[in-house]
């Protein structure tokens, strides 16, 4: 069986097991790379001494009394660095730096023999700073004109000519807040070196290979004399993909310097000020739709907050250029993005990769501009999904779209929508102050790495003489069960029960060159690899075993831990006696596997071309209940449908899809970062730096009643046994929860109004939406003209308060 999407006989992937870790975890037993810190001797411990400026220059910098404090061995400068001082893959991050470019930047660290001594040593370092200007926010930087890295624009058709010629035109703001990752596990790094100078790295990172770069060139080393080694994360959502470098990149230098084991871990007060965020957003926007609310043209600028250095900034704004259409054809097309270089922590990766803020995008349009349509906004929604034959904005044939119409069709009998939307009138016309709506929202996510040459993977598979299996492969396991289903596809090539199959920590020395588990491709590229490796070792083995069966070797099957033949029924083989068997004929028992993913094809410059293997289609249903007099709502029935193929492995799959859809809840609805904006002294400071000031979901936060359904018959060819990517996809069906947010606090007003919400739709902005909508009530009241829906009505910017043919973004 060579194909990759195939399944053979009573295949393990598929069956609903748990994670292979879950034991550990639930017990307290699981280890992560801070634990390793009691098992290793004479550690040293790090401590950042963070700048108290959002800019400014460093004209002096004094350890010495740091060295005074019993306890202090060492305090890290720039002077110590033998290779580069720089902790990104762009040399914009200076892992020392002499200009600080963000309140909390760290601009030497303190080595103690306790944490307690780097802390202490930490508070003595004397520093002067020259204060210098600095941006904060968005429309700052955009005054300023303060960007950076590249400034694409995706585009089709002829744009002027598409919105001249629209029935209906519509212009307008979008403002999206960022989210902290807010792991379980804040970042951490253990480094060592050995006798031949071999540096090991344990570090928490979601790209190990990178961080063995990082370290080796801090260090003027080559990657051969850098091991990095992840154990597991404690959550990553993307926030470890870039982040750890320079941190393992201060242990590793610490440890070179002294010769003793260093430890990085940051508490979550640092790890919130001096790690980076999804990246908040800007938009502005003009769409037109044809008289039957058909989308016709859209033109919009989309600028990311960067903070002070680029680190994965494109790439995240190519993917949301590439995600503004969601699920939704638009014939003509211009969408321009630009990164905005500010005086924050430099954002990062974040589950959904820029997808989620470009989907933000249309899904606002949609559902502002669907009341001054006259068009329900799911109807409205429906009604500009892609259809056969259709591609992208760049280029690319939309497949499968008919999916996406059957798992709406699914999702509107499973949800019962339009029996609870009946009820949902009559609930609304019986409360005049507490209000209900159900809202649907689809989702289309690319699914591979935008830099063609990431979609790669390696592994290794040993076999040993008593029929046991070791896999190691280059993804990191931080909780999204990449591990279990990686067990699963090695049993099901081998044909062996799951029991057989044990997994090694990822470790660069063992698989190289690595791309990072992110971009939901994980499974695909890492299964991809483990089944080739699987598939060479079956191979070997079933020539062993033909000749003990007298049969062709084509005609050889595993399954289940025997080997037979085909149409063999009163005669097999064990598997460990096949594996002893070909140990003593000096048959090969191991093999690095490889996949590279086919297909893909990308021209940056243009914004053209085929990037994403595949799309992954979902859609959501969410009613929703608003308390009028405070904004507050409870997330009262959640329902979806999703497609991930044929399912690797369903329990973990339905997990990634609950937790998704929460994370995706928390970041558009109570997710709100807060920066100290004055002109004090503590500007730029981050004001929500712990769980205390950062609201987080919770169980309060879960929907009441919770439905999730996988799309049936979705295998997916040319994918890791027809399954399809599961990470990201989910966060995006969140959307349902703030359009049917919006939805319910336009009840309290007259119909036709277009409900403004701030994201996140905190309980805050809900009521400030609602009371937007009580005003409406009394202007009408009073005689106002409402806003039609006729070609030329504006959604304008600002300030502005309603009018008969505007409406304001505040």
């Amino acid at each position: 069986m060579r194909s990759l999407a195939d399944r053979p006989e009573s295949p393990v992937v598929g069956l609903p097991v748990a994670h292979e870790s879950a034991d550990l975890h639930v017990t307290g037993a699981a280890l992560y790379t801070d634990d390793l810190v009691g098992r290793t001797h004479d550690v040293l411990h790090a401590w950042p001494v963070q700048a108290p400026h959002a800019h400014a220059r460093v004209t002096a910098l004094r350890t010495a009394p740091a060295l005074e404090v019993p306890g202090v061995v060492r305090v890290l400068t720039a002077a110590d660095v033998p290779g580069v001082n720089d902790a990104g893959i762009k040399h914009d991050e200076p892992l020392f730096p002499d200009e600080v470019m963000y309140h909390g930047h760290a601009v030497c660290w303190v080595l103690g023999e306790t944490l307690e001594a780097a802390r202490r040593g930490a508070a003595a370092v004397e520093v002067d700073y020259e204060p210098l200007p600095s941006l904060l926010t968005l429309p700052e930087a955009i005054e300023a004109g303060s960007f950076q890295g590249n400034q694409p624009t995706v585009s089709r058709g002829e744009v002027e000519a598409g919105l001249r010629a629209a029935a209906h035109r519509f212009t307008g703001e979008t403002t999206i807040g960022g989210q902290e990752h807010f792991y379980l596990e804040t970042h951490a790094a253990l480094a060592q070196v050995d006798e031949a100078g071999q540096v090991f790295v344990q570090s928490s990172t979601q790209h190990p290979s990178e961080t063995q770069e990082i370290v080796a060139h801090v260090l003027g080393l080559h990657s051969h004399e850098v091991t990095v080694q992840c154990l597991r994360m404690g959550g990553g959502f993307g926030g470890k993909e870039m982040q750890p470098h320079g941190l393992a990149a201060v242990a590793a230098l610490g440890a070179a310097v002294t010769g003793r084991p260093v430890r990085v871990r940051l508490n979550r007060t640092q790890d919130m000020t001096m790690t980076g965020k999804r990246h908040p957003f800007h938009a502005t926007w003009e769409v037109g739709f044809d008289g039957e609310g058909r989308l016709v043209a859209l033109r919009a600028t989309l600028t990311s907050d960067g903070g002070w250095s680029l680190d994965l900034s494109e790439p995240v704004l190519a993917r949301a250029l590439c995600h503004v259409d969601n699920a939704y054809h638009v014939p003509h097309i211009e969408v321009r993005g630009r990164i905005a270089k500010t005086h924050k922590t430099s954002q990062t990766a974040f589950r959904g990769f820029g997808g989620p803020q470009g989907m933000h995008v249309i899904e606002d349009i949609l559902g502002r501009c669907a009341p001054l349509l006259g068009v329900d906004p799911a109807e409205l929604r429906r009604r500009n999904f892609y259809l056969a034959g259709q591609a992208t904005p760049y280029g690319q044939p939309v497949r499968h779209p008919e999916r996406l119409h059957a798992i709406w069709a699914r999702l509107t009998e499973r949800a019962e929508v339009d029996r609870r939307r009946a009820e949902i009138a009559a609930f609304n016309a019986a409360h005049p102050h507490t209000k209900r709506a159900l809202a649907l929202t689809p989702v289309k996510f690319g699914i591979s790495f935008n830099l063609t040459a990431f979609n790669q993977a390696g592994a290794l598979v040993h076999v040993y003489k008593d029929g046991s299996v070791l896999i190691n492969h280059g993804g990191t396991e931080m909780g999204q069960g990449l591990h279990t289903k990686m067990r699963q596809v090695a049993a099901t090539a081998l044909g062996v029960p799951l029991e057989y199959v044990r997994l090694a920590p990822t470790r660069t020395d063992k698989v190289p060159n690595t791309s990072a588990t992110a971009a939901s491709s994980g499974a695909d590229l890492n299964g991809g690899a483990v089944k080739n490796a699987c598939e060479q070792i079956r191979e070997r083995l079933a020539e062993v075993a033909a000749r003990k069966l007298g049969i062709h070797p084509d005609d050889v099957r595993f399954t289940d831990g025997k080997v037979t033949g085909i149409r063999f029924h009163d005669r097999d083989l064990a598997w460990a006696d096949v594996v002893r068997d070909a140990y003593f004929q000096r048959v090969q028992l191991f093999a690095a596997g490889y996949y590279r993913t086919e297909g893909l094809h990308w021209d940056g410059a243009r914004m053209q071309g085929e990037p994403f293997k595949y799309f992954a289609y979902g859609a959501a249903a969410t009613e929703v209940e608003v308390d009028g007099f405070t904004g507050a709502y409870r997330f009262l029935r959640a329902d979806i449908v999703h497609d991930v193929g044929d399912s690797l492995s369903p329990l973990i799959d339905v997990g990634q899809i609950e937790g998704g859809f929460v994370q995706g809840a928390g970041w558009l609805t109570l997710e709100e970062l807060r920066w100290d904006v004055s002109d004090g002294p503590g500007r730029g400071r981050l004001l929500t730096r712990g769980a205390s000031t950062y609201k987080l979901p919770s169980f309060s936060e879960m929907p009441e009643e919770f439905h999730v359904h996988l799309f049936e018959q979705a295998t997916e060819r040319g994918v890791v046994y027809g399954s399809k990517a599961v990470g990201e996809p989910p966060l995006m069906l969140a959307f349902s929860v703030r359009e049917a947010l919006r939805e319910a606090a336009a009840a309290f007003g007259p119909p036709g109004r277009s409900a403004e919400l701030a994201s996140p739709a905190t309980p805050e902005a809900v009521f400030w939406a609602v009371q937007a909508a009580r005003q409406a009530t009394a202007a009408d009241g009073d005689g106002a003209t409402g806003t039609t829906g006729t070609a030329g009505d504006a959604v304008a910017a600002g300030g502005a308060e309603p009018s008969p043919r505007a409406l304001s973004r505040g």
